[in-house]
């Protein structure tokens, strides 16, 4: 084709049929690597791809995405979510919604040790979903605020995706890091209010439908000369649950039980944001750390749940780094073509409004997120849109930060939300459709995130321009 556009559109186009037709994700880009290979270059170049593949996992950054991943497996086979929780409900359970609230807190903090979403869903809500069921947390409140803390995981540091984005368009990692920083604490708190309101919309529409069933009660017991009683015990109704009673000393003895995990993911950071360490020695150490911590201090792994836990790492890392490599050999075929350069130039060339440019980028990321795995999306994307970007005067680490927080979304929408389908496993006798419909208000918090970064960019870029 004499067009690289037409050409990168065909390449794009033939992944998509192959995703669409059910094939592992890993597979569909390998395909698509060769054949973009045989096709678009000389059929004599296919024997470069081996050492494409090869080149693109020669990178020593890669290594921190297993080892964070041990790590995560590790601590999210411990008790210790259930610490974070507890920890979470015992200062947050007097205030409106404190127990969803707890849910989301307790995620964040769990994703400063996993770095997955997935991972911190399934070890949060396996705790949290049951404790607010119990006390009568509506479905949709309990299952959103789950779903919607588990995306913090690809935000907040140690990020497997910020490192992807880093390796990808050769960011530094300790500076992307440190971007999500504030805009994680931010996402953080602004799911916490949407759960205060949330709840009281709960709690009033529970006081409404009991006061109606008090009037209808009272006028049918009038008749009978017991409507007092009824109505009495109607009136009381509209509480959700009664949350239990925590003194001072509970919550400092709450707070001391994961003051631990605290401290690694604080000496973790400042390894990386000090200079003190690379990104992968700081994994290696953190999966020391922590074994022996859970092992030691609080008792609570088994040779079988290590075996587990090493298990569902290789699984875990080879998929990601099968997703990285195809990836990075597709980037490299459309650079040879000069995809990404062509579509940097015609942008630039239309003088096109730049924001007009990033909202079609995030509207286009936002599809992508509903059917493919963030991880695939940032490999895949990077290299194609980061000439744009630069070329746009955007902040390489910015535009990093704002991509995952878009990739949050994919995580929580139909209809491959990958966070959705790990709720309906914690909880199968909650419908998918009370899944869905509790977690699409963090949809439209993500989205107001997103644009809150756009016009405040320093929210992202405060931190690392201080730290670096």
């Amino acid at each position: 084709m004499d067009s690289p556009l037409a050409t990168g559109g065909v390449i794009g186009l033939m992944a998509l049929v192959l995703f669409m037709t059910g094939m592992p994700i890993a597979f569909a880009l390998g395909l698509t690597a060769v054949a973009s290979t045989v096709l678009f270059l000389d059929p004599a170049q296919l024997d470069i791809f081996a050492k494409l593949v090869f080149d693109s996992l020669n990178d020593f950054a890669l290594l921190a995405i297993p080892l964070f991943i041990l790590m995560g497996n590790i601590f999210g086979g411990s008790t210790a979510s259930k610490h974070l929780f507890e920890a979470g409900e015992a200062w947050l359970s007097r205030i409106r919604g404190g127990l969803g609230m707890s849910s989301v807190v307790a995620a964040a903090l769990f994703a400063g040790l996993t770095g997955s979403s997935a991972a911190t869903a399934a070890a949060i809500g396996r705790v949290a979903v049951p404790e607010m069921r119990a006390r009568g947390v509506s479905a949709r409140i309990a299952t959103g605020a789950v779903a919607a803390g588990g995306t913090l995981g690809i935000l907040i540091p140690p990020s497997i995706t910020l490192i992807l984005y880093g390796i990808a368009a050769e960011q530094s990692i300790g500076q992307l890091f440190a971007g999500g920083v504030v805009p994680g604490i931010m996402v953080t708190v602004l799911f916490c209010v949407w759960i205060f309101i949330a709840t009281t919309l709960e709690d009033r529409r529970k006081r409404s439908v009991a006061g109606e069933r008090a009037l209808v009660t009272s006028g049918v017991g009038s008749e009978h000369g017991s409507g007092g009683a009824t109505s009495a015990a109607a009136s009381t109704g509209g509480d959700a649950y009664a949350a239990p009673t925590y003194t001072w000393g509970d919550r400092v003895r709450a707070l001391l039980k994961v003051l631990p995990f605290l401290s690694i993911i604080g000496a973790i950071l400042y390894a990386l944001y000090a200079g003190v360490a690379t990104p992968s020695e700081a994994a290696a150490v953190g999966v020391l750390v922590v074994l022996v911590l859970i092992a030691i201090a609080y008792r609570g792994i088994t040779w079988r749940g290590l075996g587990h836990s090493l298990l569902d790492a290789t699984n875990q890392s080879t998929m990601i780094l099968m997703i990285t490599t195809f990836s990075a050999v597709i980037g490299t075929v459309l650079a040879f073509l000069s995809v990404p350069q062509e579509l940097a130039l015609m942008v630039t060339e239309l003088e096109i409004n730049k924001w007009l440019v990033l909202l079609v980028i995030n509207l286009v990321l936002l599809v992508l997120g509903m059917f493919l795995p963030p991880v695939g999306i940032i490999v895949m994307v990077t290299p194609v849109l980061f000439p744009l970007i630069t070329a746009l005067n955007f902040d390489p680490i910015w535009f990093g930060v704002l991509m995952t927080v878009n990739m949050e979304i994919g995580l929580i929408t139909p209809p491959v939300g990958l966070n959705l389908f790990v709720l309906k496993g914690i909880a199968p006798d909650i419908s998918l459709k009370d899944i869905v419909l509790g977690t699409l208000p963090y949809v439209g918090v993500l989205s107001f995130s997103i644009f809150l970064m756009a016009v405040f960019p320093g929210i992202v870029t405060w931190l690392p321009n201080l730290m670096f």
